[in-house]
């Protein structure tokens, strides 16, 4: 590292202090990209696979699930780096400060429970690999991921110079040697509908909403911010799935998942490794966020405290804890930030440069809380998070209200878009009777 990038600031330690402006487009996109290459998404390809149709459709659906992710994560982004605030205290212009507390709460189980699940990620595909026991790696993951959010915009320098091009070498790799086999259509697969597999692929991008304006707070404008982020990131989620479902057309037949059918690539285990070091990004992403969202409650605490506490106590919890019964949570929460984003996208893109009210004392603004609950209900309406065991009671509650209303349960709809259609149509008065009010007085 030279000493240029030593001397370069960084994060500020606490709320009160102004974050540095240090990112330009390449940097935002190389972020983004980076955090965009995970293992996670060829996993999840599984979900997204329509059986027995041509892959083509799948493909299909993926490209416009991350166009509508994308195009939600660039927006929120942007609006970060106009403001030079992190996610949740953006989130003051929009509900006022207390109110503001809600949605952090939320995030912060979020954050945590994302840090977790990618630590677990980390060490068993790690321990897969080398045929070996997971929990030093999981001791591994943990201390690096802390280590790395102790000085978030260095982390993101390299990430942006050097990481993103290591994956890149990955991803090439297995495509190479996935595109070798023959790639028959696929008899088996999660997907329901074109619009239920666009909807998972929604889903990733949706899940870095709440986050993105803690590091593009740091942009240098708002268009690097926005495009850095939705182009970086969308591309990535193309690929990555991508990559899973041409992995399984061409190993599924054999009885592969997709981590054994990338694993079967010559010099495959090499590659996932690749992959695997590089998922720390979004292990240090989830910390750091943590922390910041913290500071939206008490804008004092020091970060890097915070930082440290929350490492130690997901690192724990992915030693200790079922992190697969947890992660119907997690989706649960992040269909909590699918509607909030519409209300948050609609009021901020229509507020007057210059109005958006982040400080300490932002005025409540309750009336925004109704469109938000709106869209999770019609969210869960067109499609229940599901929850196995003692949690089966929340997805047999919202099948009853399906049938209540004549709703089919395999109506094949993107439960995102119809969650963010409700928010948004409900905003909309809202913001046209504030506007009024204003020009009035």
């Amino acid at each position: 590292m030279s000493t240029s990038d030593v001397r370069t600031p960084d994060a500020p330690l606490t709320l009160e202090q102004a974050p540095a402006r240090t990112l330009g487009l390449g940097e935002s996109l190389g972020l983004w990209a980076n955090l965009g290459v995970s293992v996670l998404l060829p996993v999840a390809a599984v979900f997204v696979v329509l059986p027995g149709r041509p892959l083509w459709v799948t493909v299909a659906a993926i490209v416009v699930g991350a166009v509508v992710g994308a195009t939600l994560l660039g927006l929120v982004a942007a609006a970060g780096a106009r403001e030079s605030v992190p996610g949740m205290v953006l989130l003051r212009g929009l509900l006022g400060r207390r109110t503001s507390w809600l949605p952090t709460a939320f995030n912060l189980v979020q954050c945590v429970g994302w840090a977790t699940f990618e630590i677990v990620v980390i060490a068993e595909a790690t321990a897969r690999v080398l045929d070996a026991p997971r929990w030093p790696f999981v001791v591994a993951a943990g201390v690096l991921a802390t280590a790395m959010a102790l000085r978030p915009l260095g982390v993101v320098r390299v990430l942006a110079r050097y990481a993103v091009w290591a994956a890149l070498a990955a991803v090439v790799h297995l495509f190479v040697g996935v595109l070798r086999e023959p790639l028959p259509p696929i008899e088996g697969g999660g997907a329901t509908s074109f619009w239920t597999a666009a909807d998972i692929v929604i889903a990733l991008p949706v899940s870095w909403l709440p986050l993105a304006a803690d590091y593009t707070r740091h942009a240098r404008s708002a268009r690097a911010a926005g495009v850095g982020s939705a182009v970086g990131y969308g591309l990535a989620t193309v690929v990555m799935f991508v990559l899973g479902v041409l992995a399984l057309a061409a190993y599924g037949a054999a009885g592969f998942d997709v981590i054994d059918a990338l694993l079967a690539v010559p010099l495959g285990a090499v590659a996932v490794l690749v992959l695997v070091s590089v998922e720390l990004d979004e292990a240090f992403a989830n910390l750091y966020s943590t922390a910041v969202s913290a500071q939206n409650v008490v804008a004092r605490l020091d970060r890097r405290v915070l930082a440290v506490a929350v490492g130690a106590l997901a690192t724990l919890l992915a030693l200790s804890f079922d992190i697969a019964a947890y992660e119907p949570f997690l989706f649960l929460i992040g269909a909590v930030f699918v509607p909030l984003a519409g209300v948050l996208i609609l009021t901020y893109w229509t507020t007057p440069r210059g109005r958006w009210d982040t400080s300490d004392t932002a005025p409540a603004r309750p009336l925004l809380l109704l469109p938000w609950l709106a869209g999770f209900v019609a969210y869960q309406l067109t499609l229940p998070t599901y929850f196995p065991g003692p949690g089966a009671g929340w997805t047999a509650w919202w099948a009853a209200r399906q049938a209540d209303l004549g709703i089919d349960p395999a109506n094949g709809w993107s439960a995102s878009l119809v969650g963010l259609a409700v928010a948004v149509v409900l905003t909309l008065p809202v913001v046209l009777t504030g506007r009024r009010r204003a020009a009035l007085r």
